[in-house]
């Protein structure tokens, strides 16, 4: 190893040194590629010291999820066990990065913090039924930052959600008269989790975009929404011939504007990538009908990406495709590759944050929670009043079809989320601006791979010598993007390591006798985290930081009965051993 290489090692296990003591990891190495203009100078808003820190963080989640996740254990299994093998996949998942995240921060300036403004596994996807969601997650509210920061913002945020008349433009009044920097985040610990259950060779990620404020959102929230991602050259082209483009505009329009900006492209060398599916065809089966009727490409399961090599997949990930969104010459002739669609609203959110580092543009369109209404009428659904006289009616109207009471009422509860949440309501379509306070602001976008990407080519987690794992992942700022290769050493047996990285909660599930080990003052810490990941849904957030558990709330298939009975008895009896550390814990 030369000199400059082993200074390079020294400095990221110096900045990474709580991650990696956290998780009882050694770094043995570190590989930097770094893509266009970005230079080994050029940092993050966060600093030097932190990117890394970060980078570390999704990192070790990535291996993580990968060694002791379950990958592969829902191949070929009835549905009960695919679920219950993707309950235990996020959970690993969400567990390590927020504990990656809580480490971190202790290093964060004293007034800063860290605060998760959207994240993935509030509700079931597409071909899953309800009983499927909620995954363990990291959502709306958790708060990572020293200790005196940290209480001051979960009291901001449990006034949030339950004080009538405090509502976000008050949220962020307070912050800043407190003279706190707050970083917000979207977060998806565990990309294509189906996939990675099944044992799928490729596509499962860890993404973590952190911005420089908050998200302007004031509920956890997870629906859906339209997205268009186009370069913006294709859309400057049109606004040229007064055209506006967005995720609205008839197909045909943006076909013209293709053929306009790259003179001489074939139809069929449009390659449009779209999530497909019987479950999605209600939704977008006109789409995918339009850019076929243009004669464009509609990228198929199994199509091979050019520039990796490796066979795409459209039953999920929304992702990772909009790193590939752009022109490219194939055999002489142009090609372009686009996406169009749909996606959950973190997904979204985080591939329309990477405009101003990829060069695209992204326009998106609020979509309610089902599946049954077209993508051309759905975004009047969504700016229906849910509280106006004539609702059920206008409803039907937009439906084509009566629309019987109990599905007016989950429309309704849904749109009511969605104005509760501050989700953009009001707007024909949006873009990343509008989800920010401020009109200008930066992004660190993290994605980690499990398993190779065929959008990217970030090879996955690979094992390169005893005990010693490769995870890459790409760091991408405005200034550029670089892929971080960290070689990390297990240092304790691989049992030992599944440990590391489980939450105590599971370790109790797993026969690990609570009343017989040490307890420790963190563990009133880490078994709120755990909770709040776990059953997010079933947690009512009390005055003065107390919470309660309703696990009546939680649906059997989402967390087994003999899981709930016992996460019960452990909480009565920390609650009653330990009553000063977990006072914060109220019995339901």
């Amino acid at each position: 190893m030369t000199n400059d290489r082993r200074n390079r090692v020294a400095q990221w296990a110096y900045d990474t040194r709580g991650v990696l003591g956290r998780f009882h990891l050694w770094l043995e190495d570190v590989e930097e590629s770094w893509h266009g203009e970005r230079a080994p100078t050029d940092h993050a808003f966060v600093g030097e010291s932190l990117e890394r820190a970060f980078i570390a963080a999704n990192a070790v989640t990535a291996l993580g999820t990968r060694l002791f996740g379950r990958y592969g254990e829902g191949r070929n299994a009835d549905k009960a066990t695919v679920n219950r093998v993707k309950k235990d996949a996020d959970a690993v998942s969400a567990y390590a990065l927020s504990e990656a995240l809580w480490y971190l921060t202790r290093n964060l300036p004293e007034n800063h913090a860290v605060m998760v403004s959207l994240g993935e596994g509030l509700m079931p996807k597409a071909g899953e039924t309800p009983e499927m969601g909620s995954n363990p997650q990291l959502g709306f509210g958790r708060v990572y930052a020293r200790p005196q920061v940290a209480r001051f913002l979960d009291r901001c945020v449990t006034r949030l959600l339950n004080e009538p008349g405090y509502e976000w433009p008050a949220f962020w009044h307070e912050i800043q008269a407190a003279g706190l920097t707050v970083w917000g985040a979207a977060v998806d610990t565990l990309e294509n989790t189906s996939r990675f259950a099944k044992g799928s060779p490729t596509g499962a990620l860890t993404v973590l975009h952190l911005f420089d404020q908050p998200l302007r959102v004031a509920r956890p929230y997870e629906g859906y929404m339209g997205n268009l991602v186009l370069p913006r050259e294709v859309v400057d082209q049109a606004a040229e011939r007064s055209i506006l483009i967005d995720f609205l505009t008839p197909r045909s329009l943006i076909m013209e504007a293709i053929a306009a900006t790259y003179p001489g492209i074939r139809p069929d060398h449009v390659h449009v990538w779209t999530l497909g599916g019987a479950s999605r065809e209600h939704r977008i089966g006109r789409l995918w009908s339009e850019w076929r009727s243009l004669g464009a490409h509609v990228v198929e399961d199994g199509w091979v990406v050019p520039s990796t090599g490796i066979p795409a997949f459209t039953e999920s990930g929304t992702y990772a495709p909009v790193y590939c969104v752009g022109p490219s010459t194939q055999d002489g002739e142009p090609h372009l590759f686009i996406c169009d669609g749909y996606s959950a609203s973190a997904e979204a959110m985080q591939a329309a944050s990477l405009d101003p580092i990829l060069g695209t543009q992204t326009s998106m369109c609020l979509f309610s929670s089902r599946f049954n209404i077209s993508y051309e009428r759905e975004h009047r659904l969504m700016r229906l009043d849910p509280d106006a006289v004539d609702y059920a009616s206008r409803l039907d109207e937009l439906a084509g079809q009566p629309v019987d009471r109990a599905t007016v009422e989950v429309y309704r509860n849904n749109l009511r989320e969605a104005r509760a949440a501050c989700m953009p309501v009001t707007r024909r379509t949006s873009t990343a601006d509008d989800f920010f306070p401020n009109k200008e602001w930066r992004v660190l976008s993290l994605s980690s791979a499990m398993l190779p990407d065929p959008y990217t080519g970030i090879p996955g987690v690979d094992q390169v010598g005893d005990d010693i794992f490769r995870v890459t992942t790409r760091a991408a700022t405005r200034a550029g993007m670089v892929d971080v290769a960290l070689s990390l050493r297990l240092m304790e047996p691989v049992d030992e390591m599944r440990m590391v990285f489980s939450p105590l909660l599971d370790r109790f599930y797993a026969g690990q006798d609570y009343r017989a080990r040490a307890v420790k003052i963190s563990d009133s810490g880490r078994i709120r985290n755990e909770l709040q990941t776990l059953c997010s849904e079933a947690i009512e957030y009390l005055p003065e930081g107390r919470m309660v558990v309703r696990f009546d709330a939680v649906d059997d298939a989402v967390l087994a009965p003999d899981k709930k009975a016992l996460i019960r008895e452990v909480l009565a009896w920390y609650r009653r051993v330990h009553p000063i550390w977990f006072r914060w814990l109220e019995s339901d």
